[in-house]
């Protein structure tokens, strides 16, 4: 009986090992079963929070935008409101205007009836400037076909100025030759003529030179007066006629020897001193001068002399050669001067 019982105990201790093991096997499963769920859950739950953390600064950053735009509609709000002040006010000034508007609407209603007669005139009157302007377009019309026929003269005209410059360039050419010729011939007449006077003074200084009275004054052969009229007249006295036919010849001899193509004069100057004279016949000193002078031409004439070269002139007392008041000085202006000059 101990031996069964023992058999059996052995058994029973066998039996229970390996659902020991499968126990254990089991609670081991279940472990790892409940670790990969916690590790599934672990990872489930950090990728959560992740998520979490992202839509957390989104809305952070949401709640930032809208923070600046609730700061910008505060700020258009204060200008929205400054804008409602404004057009609050303008609309007072407006509404103010307005009843001002139809105050001048209701003048200008009842002035209304008087411009309507006006504007009845007005219509008329600008019928008629219509039927003017359908006469002045005419007008136009004619005045433009006369400015196309003008504008091809003036086109003809500048091309016939245009020639005309041309010519006129070469013509002035011409001139600038001519004129050096000229001045050339000029200088050489001027010469002549000076030639011909120093020769002609010279000749009366010869003929002339036995009296004290008759000088060479630079380019002026001068006679004093007493020695050809007597004092305060006009009339040659013996002596002075004697002279003046010497001078004549001289002026003769000279006509003969100077070319015909120099222009010549011999000029007679009658001076008087300062001492007035008023006599019917000479009021003053211009007629006393003046009258020596041209009696001294016409003697001149009479004697042969060509008109064409003498020239009279008076000068009266204002060209003194003295400017004293003694009666020397005065007998020096008291004088008749032949001056050879160009014509």
């Amino acid at each position: 009986m101990a031996l069964l019982r023992r058999g059996r105990g052995l058994r029973d201790t066998n039996l229970q090992w390996p659902g020991f093991v499968d126990a254990t096997a089991t609670l081991l499963m279940v472990f790892v079963f409940l670790v990969s769920v916690f590790t599934v859950a672990q990872y489930l739950l950090a990728r959560e929070v992740s998520g979490q953390d992202t839509v957390l600064q989104r809305l952070r950053n949401e709640i930032a935008s809208l923070t600046e735009m609730l700061a910008l509609e505060k700020s258009s709000s204060a200008e929205m409101e400054t804008r409602l002040a404004t057009l609050l006010n303008d609309l007072q000034s407006l509404s103010s205007e307005r009843d001002q508007l139809k105050a001048q609407l209701s003048d200008q209603q009842q002035a209304g009836s008087a411009a309507g007669s006006a504007m009845a005139t007005l219509q008329g009157e600008l019928d008629s400037q219509r039927q003017i302007s359908s006469e002045a377009l005419a007008r136009v019309e004619l005045l433009n076909q006369q400015i196309a026929a003008l504008r091809r003269q003036i086109a003809a005209l500048n091309e016939a100025l245009e020639a005309a410059e041309e010519r006129d360039q070469a013509s002035k050419a011409q001139i600038t030759d001519l004129g050096k010729r000229l001045n050339i011939a000029l200088a050489q007449r001027v010469q002549e003529l000076a030639r011909y006077r120093s020769e002609f003074f010279g000749r009366l200084r010869e003929i002339l030179s036995q009296r004290a009275d008759v000088q060479v004054v630079g380019d002026r052969f001068v006679f004093q007066a007493e020695v050809l009229f007597p004092k305060g007249q006009a009339v040659f006295q013996e002596t002075g006629r004697a002279e003046l036919d010497k001078l004549a010849g001289a002026i003769k001899e000279l006509e003969r020897e100077i070319p015909d193509d120099i222009p010549w004069v011999l000029r007679v100057d009658g001076h008087t001193d300062v001492d007035p004279i008023a006599t019917p016949l000479y009021p003053s000193n211009w007629e006393l001068s003046a009258a020596r002078a041209i009696a001294v031409v016409k003697y001149l004439i009479g004697q042969g002399v060509n008109p064409e070269h003498l020239v009279a002139a008076g000068f009266g007392e204002y060209q003194p050669i003295a400017t004293g008041t003694s009666e020397a000085e005065k007998r020096l202006n008291r004088r008749i001067e032949l001056k050879l000059t160009e014509r």
